[in-house]
């Protein structure tokens, strides 16, 4: 997606929240409720307007895999990988950018390596080239890599030089980071020859919990309590750009756990740059229950009619956000092809503000009022037909399904 779609994008997103924003100023709603939709708009906004790229500082030592898991994140070749000499140079921030979207990477020359890296670079340890970068910009998560042969030996230093890195972000930005640590190269673990993901040999299933247990221990003892670690491979072989060999795993539950780590304006950039159903259909999910628990708080109150366009703007908003995380556009294939898929009938050249105003027929009313569990279940059932049509791709007929299927389901659960 460039620069110029996303500038529109914004605007139609940007333009539909201010036209919430304004009709819940005159809506006549308790003021209670008025908050948490004031809150979930907060929310909304830093989600899709305020949308930045997540920023990790990656450490470890040399040849743990920095470069590799980089580019098994978007599954394309985004960073070269250092086989045989350090590489990475001063501890700066590197910008990782593909089409589907960025990173922003603190890609630290190898704590603890022997030899200089290839890179120049400007201080005299690598602690303190990421010390100086950490105080340029604030990390939104440390991942701690290690190899899984080599948990049990040389990462001591390591983890208290990140002990001190995390003690400086706390410092500068009074931000406490979570730490992320990652067992890599689980593939080289015995036996070899179970070399495949998933990886379900009982042995080699040991040594990797094995791996993780040791890892773990060592960070909760030192850094924090309590502490993740993900053993993964991300191991994959690339010629002239395109994957020919491919054994990632466990890269889909890493992306999981640091999208709920993440602010909200780093959530969206992720989950669309991972290109990873699975994580992106968590995200939508995520908000999609967000936002029907708002609607269906507005339904209860009994909002009026002429109040609708609150609901049905959340709901639209909420429709375009989950185009935005499957890397849709809102022009082809958008918001108003949903809504034709769904049988709403919308003009192409409408805004968003304009398609939600015909979202009301998705509503039924009784008298001047909605019930709190239509306004739910209604949402959600959106949700997980926008799930289908953008994220999952399926027929019209099939999203249509979803959507009945959905409603139904959750009137019961709700009732």
């Amino acid at each position: 997606m460039n620069d110029q779609q996303d500038s529109q994008n914004k605007r139609q997103i940007e333009d539909l929240i201010k036209s919430i924003y304004e009709a819940l100023t005159k809506a006549k709603i308790p003021g209670k409720v008025k908050k948490k939709i004031q809150v979930e708009l907060d929310s909304l906004k830093a989600f899709t307007l305020d949308a930045r790229p997540a920023r990790f500082a990656i450490v470890g030592r040399r040849g743990a895999g920095k470069s590799s898991l980089i580019n098994a994140v978007f599954g394309e070749k985004r960073a070269e990988i250092g086989d045989v000499k350090a590489r990475t140079g001063a501890g700066k921030w590197h910008r990782y950018q593909s089409d589907s979207g960025a990173l922003e990477i603190l890609d630290t020359r190898g704590l603890g390596e022997a030899d200089d890296p290839e890179e120049a670079f400007s201080k005299g340890t690598a602690l303190e080239e990421v010390q100086a970068s950490i105080k340029e910009k604030c990390p939104d998560a440390i991942l701690f890599l290690s190899k899984a042969k080599e948990v049990s030996s040389r990462i001591d230093e390591d983890i208290q030089q990140l002990l001190e890195l995390k003690k400086t972000i706390q410092e500068v930005h009074e931000f406490d980071v979570p730490i992320i640590g990652v067992v890599t190269q689980v593939d080289e673990l015995s036996p070899k020859s179970a070399d495949k993901p998933p990886f379900d040999h009982p042995v080699k299933q040991e040594n990797i919990l094995e791996a993780t247990q040791v890892l773990e221990t060592k960070l909760r003892e030192t850094v924090s309590n309590p502490v993740k670690v993900i053993p993964v491979s991300a191991y994959m072989e690339f010629d002239h750009d395109a994957i020919v060999y491919d054994i990632r795993w466990n890269i889909d539950r890493l992306l999981d756990y640091l999208i709920e780590k993440l602010p909200n304006e780093a959530q969206m950039v992720l989950a669309k740059l991972s290109k990873i159903k699975s994580v992106q259909k968590k995200v939508a999910r995520r908000l999609g229950k967000s936002i029907a628990g708002i609607t269906g708080a507005i339904g209860a109150s009994p909002i009026p009619g002429p109040d609708l366009p609150i609901i049905t703007g959340l709901q639209t908003t909420m429709i375009a956000s989950i185009a935005l995380i499957s890397g849709q556009k809102l022009g082809k294939k958008s918001v108003v092809e949903f809504m034709g898929a769904m049988g709403v009938n919308v003009a192409t050249g409408m805004v968003l503000r304009q398609v939600a105003r015909q979202l009301v027929k998705f509503i039924p009313v009784a008298g001047s009022v909605i019930s709190g569990v239509i306004a739910t279940a209604g949402t959600y059932a959106l949700c997980e037909a926008a799930i289908a049509y953008f994220i999952e791709g399926k027929s019209i007929e099939r999203v249509k399904e979803t959507y009945e299927h959905e409603f139904e389901e959750q009137k019961k659960n709700e009732k």
